[in-house]
């Protein structure tokens, strides 16, 4: 299948600008050509651009993203540093979730702190008179 690149930047989540940056950075390759000498983007390249997608999502630099799509050029071959660049980011994605479940457990805590202040004004004739005023 050949998709024009406004329906690859809608079926990608991208901007029609981004997906022409990532090509000028070479984090694509540039799409085929149509006969017309526009773009035309294969389920391959859709597949790779939601790939890039993950990667920006979990905070990987785009350096590091050009480093990851530069050894995928080099086919198997490269292999063994793409593994250790993804084993890498995963360290990063675990460490920030660990930092974000610590933050919920504080957003828990006081939440729940402000629950009980709010369930012992309520259970106050003071408080439920001015409500029902």
């Amino acid at each position: 299948m050949s998709y024009s690149i406004a329906e690859a930047a809608r079926r990608s989540g991208l901007s029609i600008d981004t997906l022409r940056y990532y090509e000028r950075i070479k984090l694509v390759e540039p799409p085929e050509r149509d006969a017309a000498g526009r773009r035309a983007y294969s389920d391959d390249d859709l597949a790779w651009l939601r790939f890039l997608t993950k990667l920006r999502t979990i905070g990987m630099p785009i350096r590091r993203m050009r480093e990851y799509a530069e050894l995928r050029r080099h086919g198997e071959a490269a292999a063994p540093r793409r593994m250790a660049i993804l084993v890498e980011q995963r360290r990063s994605v675990r460490e920030r979730i660990a930092e974000l479940q610590s933050c919920l457990d504080v957003l828990d805590y006081k939440i729940d702190h402000y629950d009980r202040i709010c369930a012992g004004m309520f259970s106050s004739g003071a408080v439920r008179e001015e409500i029902s005023a």
